[in-house]
């Protein structure tokens, strides 16, 4: 029997940051076949993306390969020239950013940047490379292909440009696909539509895929192999059978005993009055205006019902673009509704100015990098909402924020950095830290894990459940990732298209779903359970 063929091998490399710096990447080797799908996993600083760019040659400054051997399609890369790797990067090995919005372009038009490496790589004509960019757009299902070429990187949802994205970068039907985490900021929906295209795309062109990803569920579910990632090392590799579904390394059970899973819920007090109570509301965004100036409203939410009781957590769940950030900014009063009401405490915020609805409701937003000010400390972030409590002295401000520091988990030494100084898993714990500084009784908390690795979220998820039960805020908890949902939630409200399809206890939710969409998006996720016996397996499906 002949060996099989290797697409691309990577043997003993070593990144180093700048000349004289650590090692990024130490000794790390592997190898692919053609049509392979390999998964890359690993915490965030593994060296996961660093050893993806090092096969394209682009690490960034001051990142560089110091040791190793990179082989694709039997030769060197990473001794080749600058036009070799013009020539590879793009025609031969093609990339899928982890962000699109900002790997896309959005000064120029989706058509201009789909035919850029077309024009660089072919010699085909203008009429030829619109007509096949016409038909990869039509391919991926966009219904007026014409008018997305026209079109810019902003009018798009973050799924049709992530569809874009991997439309351009299959146009020359690479060999080897590289994709950095393609999914993170998705919903699960969105996730397999992704997915489920880039496997297709690439099954019919016969192109391999290095997958990067911390989500452990979707690497069991698609890969064929998977190379656990820790300090810039190889934990340990091998089939998917062997490693994730039947784990020997202490830190590959480390990173599965991290997903979330369902358990003992903070208990609610027993009370006879809703904290919040959403009645009928109704949410319009202004509609582009016409030749004559007018704008048609949209409705992005209808007649929505919710309440919450002290205590208690109700998560709204929900593709992107259903209305679940835009009635949690209702809530918090960053919205107004067009109908409808909003009772918190007794009092309908809509129609009366009501401060202590202000300082007792507070927001924890998606990224927390873009929320906090990066010209103040942490120390003046946190303190900040203490503006607004009277009575307080200098003194006991300043207590108010070490306690709040220790509540979050950051040593009192923080007080002094900037958001710039810290990890992203740090930032949202400083973001958590100023919500709940006041002691608020009700706290909106916006995609708080979306952008973060597996371990980093089990430890948001635990502090955010052991502050819950330490200080009784009710909490209404969005989120897309239906794992943390099972975990943290003791009510589920699923919302689709501006309405509330089906809402109930979490264990009804997630065992016995009425709705066909609350079901859909249950078979999306299949997250990786744990067995009896120690291994694990993918959850079957409740359609």
């Amino acid at each position: 029997m002949s060996a099989p063929v290797t697409l691309l091998a990577v043997e003993n490399l070593q990144i180093r940051v700048g000349t004289e710096g650590p090692l990024a990447v130490d000794d790390f080797s592997f190898n692919m076949a053609p049509g392979e799908i390999v998964a890359l996993v690993g915490e965030s600083g593994s060296g996961k993306t660093m050893a993806a760019r090092a096969v394209i040659g682009l690490l960034p400054t001051p990142m560089q390969v110091c040791g190793g051997r990179i082989t694709f399609q039997g030769k060197p890369l990473n001794t080749a020239d600058t036009k070799g790797m013009r020539e590879v990067r793009g025609a031969r090995i093609g990339m899928v950013f982890q962000e699109p919005m900002v790997s896309l372009n959005p000064a120029l038009t989706i058509g201009r940047q789909m035919s850029e490496a077309l024009k660089l790589h072919t010699t085909l004509d203008a009429a030829t490379i619109r007509e096949r960019c016409i038909a990869m757009l039509q391919r991926i299902g966009i219904k007026d292909a014409e008018k997305c070429l026209a079109s810019y990187p902003h009018q798009f949802s973050g799924g049709m440009r992530q569809r874009i994205m991997l439309a351009s970068v299959m146009l020359l039907r690479p060999a080897l696909l590289i994709a950095d985490e393609p999914t993170t900021a998705l919903d699960c929906l969105a996730q397999l539509e992704v997915i489920e295209l880039m496997l297709e795309l690439t099954r019919e062109q016969g192109t391999a895929i290095l997958f990067i990803s911390h989500d452990l569920s979707l690497v069991a579910r698609y890969a064929h192999k998977v190379v656990v990632m820790r300090s810039g090392k190889a934990v340990e590799q091998g089939r998917i059978e062997d490693i994730l579904l039947a784990p020997k390394a202490d830190y590959t059970r480390q990173l599965l005993e991290a997903l979330p899973r369902r358990g003992e819920l903070v208990p609610v007090p027993a009370c006879d009055n809703a904290l919040l109570q959403v009645q009928d509301v109704c949410i319009e965004h202004p509609g582009p205006r016409s030749f004559w100036g007018r704008s048609v409203p949209k409705r992005v939410v209808h007649s929505v019902n919710l309440s919450i009781a002290p205590g208690e957590t109700l998560a709204l769940v929900g593709g992107s673009g259903s209305g679940k950030t835009t009635l949690g900014r209702a809530v918090v009063g960053l919205v107004t509704p067009c109908a409808g009401a909003i009772v918190f405490q007794g009092v309908d915020i809509l129609k009366a100015a009501n401060r202590a609805h202000r300082l007792q409701c507070q927001m924890i937003f998606q990224d927390p990098y873009s929320s906090l000010d990066p010209r103040m400390t942490v120390g003046q972030i946190i303190a900040e909402p203490l503006r607004h409590e009277p009575g307080l002295t200098p003194a006991q401000k300043r207590q108010r924020v070490t306690d709040t520091l220790l509540d979050v988990g950051l040593p009192e030494q923080f007080r002094e950095r900037f958001a710039h100084q810290l990890s992203g898993g740090q930032r949202q714990r400083v973001a958590i830290g100023r919500a709940l500084v006041r002691r608020p009784r009700l706290v909106i908390a916006d995609e708080p894990i979306s952008a973060l690795d597996m371990t980093i979220q089990k430890q948001i998820l635990e502090l955010f459940e052991r502050l819950q039960r330490q200080y009784g805020f009710a909490c209404l908890f969005i989120s897309h990732d239906l794992s943390a949902v099972e975990r943290i939630a003791h009510r589920v409200a699923v919302m689709n298209q501006g309405e509330v399809v089906e809402i109930g206890s979490r264990d009804s939710i997630f065992d016995t779903p009425q709705h066909p969409y609350t079901r859909r998006l249950l078979a999306a996720a299949s997250p990786l359970e744990k067995r009896a016996d120690g291994s694990y397996r993918l959850r079957a499906s409740v359609i």
